[in-house]
């Protein structure tokens, strides 16, 4: 009697288990990221300035949104010089924003780009979501599932090379790079 029960347990957990794999969401995750320890989460530090209290409330200006911050006065610079760049290169002559959407715009633009390509990239996730077992133990099949859309880097460099663009920022030997 107990063993028919522990079986009838055993086989009712793994239909249990099963199913619970076979659920999934209506948005596909192909990759499944997790911390892998106790630390911090980088992205949640911010080294921003301290806070001071104006002399005068009133004499504040107004919000400017997508403007800086009183406490970060120049975020653009910041973020350049923290990934050591130049910040002075910011200011100053040759190409900047507007030459670049300019050129590229120069076609037109069409503007529910961004709505056609969520929903082609969301019926591609759901069509390359994983076999059952990776979907079961959260096996990230991300990279699998673009491998056909990766740059090969290698290629790409010999091309430049041989048309004589300067590539003064050369990606490692692919012999020691391991994949």
């Amino acid at each position: 009697m107990i063993a028919g029960f522990g079986q009838r347990g055993l086989a009712t957990a793994l239909v249990l288990g099963l199913l619970a794999g076979c659920s999934s969401s209506d948005e596909p995750r192909l990759m499944n990221l997790k911390k892998t320890g106790a630390g911090p989460d980088e992205f949640a530090i911010l080294p921003t300035k301290q806070l001071q209290a104006p002399t005068n409330f009133s004499e504040l200006p107004a919000p400017t949104p997508g403007g800086s911050n009183r406490t970060d006065p120049t975020p653009k610079a910041d973020a350049i010089a923290a990934l050591g760049g130049d910040p002075s290169r910011l200011s100053g002559g040759g190409v900047n924003d507007a030459a670049l959407i300019g050129h590229t715009t120069r076609f037109g633009t069409d503007p529910a780009i961004r709505a056609q390509l969520a929903s082609l990239d969301l019926q591609f996730r759901k069509d390359n979501d994983g076999r059952l077992l990776e979907r079961l133990f959260n096996v990230s099949v991300y990279f699998k599932a673009y491998r056909k859309y990766e740059l090969d880097q290698y290629s790409e460099l010999e091309r430049f090379r041989a048309a004589g663009i300067r590539t003064p920022a050369v990606p490692p030997d692919a012999k020691t790079t391991k994949r």
